[in-house]
């Protein structure tokens, strides 16, 4: 037997125990303290990156499967065209280019660039001087496709700097150069106002002003839309943190397409890693989108006809291909009839051999 156990009192701690009521040392607490901090840490850096986890692989698991059959061009789609169509830089060998180009594809609008408009909502007739001679090249080679004059300018929501709805007098002068294009000969007109928050009740206010104008003329109004929020409330959340607006909601999104005869989605700069997560992510934004879009307006999703590597837009991933295969799913799984359904292709300066050929074999094809 252990003599230094024979030896001890009853009930009192063996050599080299610490009595359950002494105080800890310091040592004993910055131990605990640093231990704790480190599951904090640990909790910090792994709750994101499980959710982010989780998040890509429902993106991947949506798009799995085999899109219906019939998934393919309702012959409703559109492109947006650069600004060289209008200011002179194009001559009519390039139409002819475009039109053997687009003869025999879905294609039924051009958003040809013909802005900027000013800040104060006006547009200079001095930004597309070659208008009406690039309306009439297009009418004599591809007849039956509209063209829509594409305006356009950077709003101050996040800045001082931009157009600014709120102001009556700014949205007036919206609604007169629409009626300037329209006078020239477009066919209608396509709204690109970035960044758009959601629920911007001057930018619904706006639309109202500008279908009483485009229906008196019997022509288009179309509108360029943000992204849906692929969970709820995330455009809440998110300007928590920042002031731009990435995505809109459904209900805001379903107030807007109420109001124009085309909405075009956004459906890139998504950052989405890789091609499966990014043709998720479409099929989510396409389901949801046509959930929210009356049967009488037409629903465009964006396809990216250009290649960037960036943050926002990783080139490898958001590839044509991928984004109509998630077309095509999203399509199938929410209403693979519908009709007033296309795709739109940014941008037609950017576009290469590859981009146009999956548009063709994977959406255009009979």
């Amino acid at each position: 037997m252990d003599r230094t156990e024979d030896t001890a009192p009853a009930g009192a701690p063996a050599a080299g125990d610490t009595p359950r009521d002494a105080p800890p040392s310091d040592g004993g607490t910055g131990r605990r303290r640093r231990r704790r901090l480190l599951r904090a840490a640990l909790v910090v850096v792994l709750v994101p990156v499980v959710s982010l986890i989780a998040v890509l692989t429902a993106l991947g698991i949506n798009y799995t499967g085999d899109p219906a059959d019939g998934t393919r061009t309702r012959d409703r789609d559109a492109l947006w065209l650069g600004h060289a169509w209008v200011d002179g830089r194009k001559k009519d060998a390039d139409v002819t280019a475009l039109a053997r180009r687009l003869r025999d594809t879905g294609i039924r609008d051009l958003y040809v660039h013909s802005g900027p408009l000013e800040h104060d909502g006006t547009l200079p007739k001095s930004l597309h001087p070659r208008a009406r001679w690039f309306i009439d090249a297009v009418h004599e080679s591809l007849p039956g496709v509209r063209v829509q004059a594409f305006l356009g300018d950077v709003l101050a929501s996040e800045s001082s700097e931009g157009l600014v709805l709120a102001d009556p007098d700014t949205r007036a002068a919206v609604v007169r150069s629409a009626r300037q294009v329209l006078d020239t000969g477009y066919e209608g007109v396509h709204l690109d106002l970035e960044p758009m928050p959601s629920g911007d009740r001057d930018f619904l206010t706006l639309l109202d002003a500008l279908r009483r104008e485009t229906r008196s003329r019997d022509a288009r109004l179309s509108v360029a839309a943000h992204q849906i929020d692929p969970l709820p409330h995330l455009h809440t959340v998110f300007g928590l943190f920042t002031e731009h607006s990435k995505w809109w909601s459904q209900e805001f999104f379903g107030q807007v397409a109420r109001r124009v005869d085309q909405i075009a989605v956004m459906s890139y700069d998504t950052a989405q890693p890789l091609e499966s997560t990014y043709g998720g992510y479409v099929a989510q934004q396409t389901s949801l989108a046509l959930e929210a879009t009356p049967p009488s307006t037409d629903l465009l999703m964006g396809l990216p006809f250009y290649w960037e590597s960036n943050f926002d837009h990783w080139g490898h991933a958001e590839t044509v291909p991928a984004a109509v295969r998630g077309v095509r799913l999203g399509l199938s799984r929410t209403d693979a009839d519908r009709a007033r359904f296309g795709v739109a292709l940014y941008i037609d300066f950017a576009a290469t051999e590859a981009d146009w050929r999956a548009y063709e074999e994977d959406w255009v094809s009979r």
